[in-house]
């Protein structure tokens, strides 16, 4: 499959949200029942209240919910209508995603979380990841269960596995919300450094503490 150049959405509105199309709110989003292009290289920050839809948003994207109306397309075909091998390869190869749940498995190790999900596509040497926790200050970390790192330390890991697959588009549900400056920036840079070696978009959601990265804003 071709690199994915556009995510494109026409008149998308969460299910839970019919019958609120003429509220403030949705009447204020630049994202719900709105015509919105997404671009590859480009990098996008979606700006968003508590309960507004920024995780569904991302789900819908990446095709693990399907509670919406109107249409979401990648360069024209319409996700709704993807098979099942054409949507694993996207997620193979084109869209990687943070989910704001992280989902880590808890049982493994910090590193083995991010060797598995590396296993897929071998798209980065081990040397490579392990320079990645040491980047982030989480290199002492890595043999320890993932279930017993602080929710911050677990977001790095999150960062980490997430920039270990290619990508078109990198979709970050609050991936800095428990991160300090100093670590927000460094995530930032490490985003930035991988997004564009790969031409690719970046897709950040945030209802506060927002991923260090300039990018253009979109209000949810």
């Amino acid at each position: 499959m071709a690199e994915i150049e556009r995510i494109e959405l026409h008149g998308v509105l969460p299910e839970v949200f019919r019958g609120e199309e003429n509220s403030a709110a949705v009447r204020a989003s630049q994202v719900w029942l709105s015509d919105l292009t997404l671009r590859r290289g480009t990098f996008y920050r979606i700006d968003a209240a508590s309960g507004m839809g920024k995780s569904s948003l991302c789900a819908f994207i990446y095709g693990l919910r399907h509670d919406y109306v109107g249409t979401i397309t990648f360069d024209g075909a319409d996700i709704a209508r993807f098979d099942i091998a054409r949507v694993c390869d996207i997620r193979r190869h084109h869209l990687a995603y943070l989910p704001q749940a992280l989902e880590l498995f808890a049982e493994l190790t910090a590193l083995d979380n991010v060797l598995l999900k590396n296993r897929l596509t071998d798209f980065r040497t081990e040397a490579d990841i392990r320079a990645m926790f040491s980047r982030l200050e989480i290199d002492n970390r890595m043999d320890s269960p993932a279930g017993r790192l602080s929710v911050g330390q677990q977001q790095r890991v999150a960062l980490i596995r997430a920039l270990c697959q290619p990508f078109d588009f990198l979709l970050l549900d609050e991936p800095v919300s428990h991160l300090d400056e100093r670590n927000n920036r460094t995530c930032a840079e490490m985003v930035a450094e991988a997004a564009r070696a790969q031409g690719a978009g970046v897709i950040i959601t945030s209802v506060g503490n927002p991923l260090m990265l300039k990018a253009q804003q979109i209000t949810l």
